[in-house]
C-alpha cells in the first residue's frame, strides 16, 4: 500500500466518524456516555475480530512474533482511546458544543509538537502552516462565537492530549507489529471492557436503556469502531501521524454535512470557508512534500 492510498483510508475514516456524530446527538438512547463508549468499542472489537485473529495467525507462520511488550502496547492504546473519549464526552456535559468542538482540535497541532520533542520524528514544514489552518477551520465551523471558557473545558483540552497520544501510538504499533487489525481488534477490547465495567459501575444503566440506544450502539460500533478505527490504524501503518491527524480533522466538515443532510442544519458562508481551510490543510500536507520531491528528481547532477 502505497501512502496515497493510506491517506485516502484515513479519509474514509473521518467521513465514517463525521456521520456518526448525528448518531451519538440522537442515538444513544439512555446510556450516558462511559457505558455507551464501551458498549459500542465491544460490537468494534467483536465485528473485526475473525479477520484480526486470521491475521494473528498469519504473523505466527511467518517471521514476527508478537511479545509481552507488544501486547502491552496495544492495551495501552485502548486505555487512552477510552480516557480520551470519556474525558471528551465528560467535558461536553459541562460545556458548550461550539467550545468542544474547536478544544477537541487541539490534538492536530499537538501531534506534530509531540512526535518532534519527544520522538524526535521529523515533519515537512507544511505540516505547521496546515496545522493551523485546520485549527482555525474547526474553530470557524464550530461557530467562532468566542470561547466562554467553563470547568468541562479542561476536561476537553485534556482529552485532545490523549487524541493525540492516541495518533501517534497507533501509527507506532501499527507498524511494530505489522498487524494493524490485530492492533485495531486488541485496543478495542481494552477499551471497551474497561468502559464497560466502569459504566456498570458509575452509571448503573437499565435493561430499557440498552434497548432504547441499539441503534446506536450498532451503528458506532460496527461503522465508526469496528471500520473506521480500524481503517485508521491500517493508514497510519503507512502514513505519518502528523499528515494523520491533518487529514482526520476532516471530520469536522463531514459531520457538517451528515448534520445539513440529516438534521436539516445549515452552514453559513463563514462556516463554509471554515471547511475549506481544513480541505486546503490537507490538500498541503499531501501536496507540498511531492512537489518538493519532484523537484530534487529534476535537478541536475552536477
Amino acid at each position: 500500500m502505497n501512502k496515497f492510498q493510506a491517506n485516502a483510508l484515513l479519509m474514509v475514516a473521518a467521513i465514517i466518524w463525521g456521520t456518526t456524530f448525528v448518531v451519538q446527538q440522537v442515538g444513544t438512547g439512555g446510556l450516558e456516555a462511559i457505558m455507551f463508549t464501551g458498549v459500542r468499542t465491544l460490537v468494534g472489537a467483536c465485528f473485526i475480530l475473525p479477520m484480526a485473529l486470521r491475521q494473528f495467525q498469519k504473523v505466527r507462520r511467518g517471521d514476527l512474533i508478537f511479545t509481552v511488550s507488544d501486547w502491552l502496547g496495544i492495551c495501552a492504546t485502548g486505555l487512552i482511546l477510552f480516557t480520551a473519549a470519556a474525558l471528551q464526552q465528560y467535558g461536553i456535559f459541562h460545556t458548550t458544543v461550539t467550545n468542544a468542538g474547536f478544544l477537541t482540535a487541539l490534538y492536530v497541532p499537538l501531534v506534530p509538537i509531540i512526535s518532534l520533542v519527544i520522538l524526535r520524528r521529523k515533519v515537512h514544514w507544511s505540516v505547521w502552516p496546515a496545522s493551523v489552518c485546520c485549527l482555525v477551520g474547526t474553530y470557524i465551523m464550530s461557530g467562532a462565537q468566542g470561547l466562554d471558557l467553563r470547568v468541562g473545558d479542561l476536561w476537553v483540552i485534556a482529552s485532545s492530549l490523549f487524541w493525540a497520544l492516541h495518533v501517534i501510538l497507533v501509527g507506532r504499533m501499527a507498524m511494530r507489529t505489522q498487524a494493524p487489525l490485530v492492533v485495531a481488534c486488541g485496543q478495542f477490547f481494552a477499551c471497551g471492557i474497561s468502559g464497560t465495567l466502569l459504566g456498570l459501575l458509575i452509571e448503573t444503566p437499565t435493561v430499557a436503556d440498552f434497548s432504547g440506544a441499539l441503534f446506536g450502539i450498532l451503528y458506532a460500533g460496527l461503522l465508526s469502531t469496528g471500520v473506521g478505527f480500524t481503517l485508521q490504524v491500517v493508514g497510519q501503518r503507512y502514513t505519518h501521524e502528523a499528515y494523520a491527524a491533518i487529514i482526520l480533522s476532516s471530520e469536522t466538515v463531514f459531520a457538517g454535512i451528515a448534520g445539513f443532510i440529516f438534521l436539516g442544519e445549515r452552514l453559513s458562508m463563514f462556516e463554509m470557508m471554515g471547511a475549506a481551510l481544513i480541505f486546503a490543510g490537507i490538500i498541503a500536507v499531501q501536496l507540498l512534500p511531492m512537489l518538493r520531491a519532484k523537484a530534487r528528481t529534476l535537478e541536475p547532477e552536477m
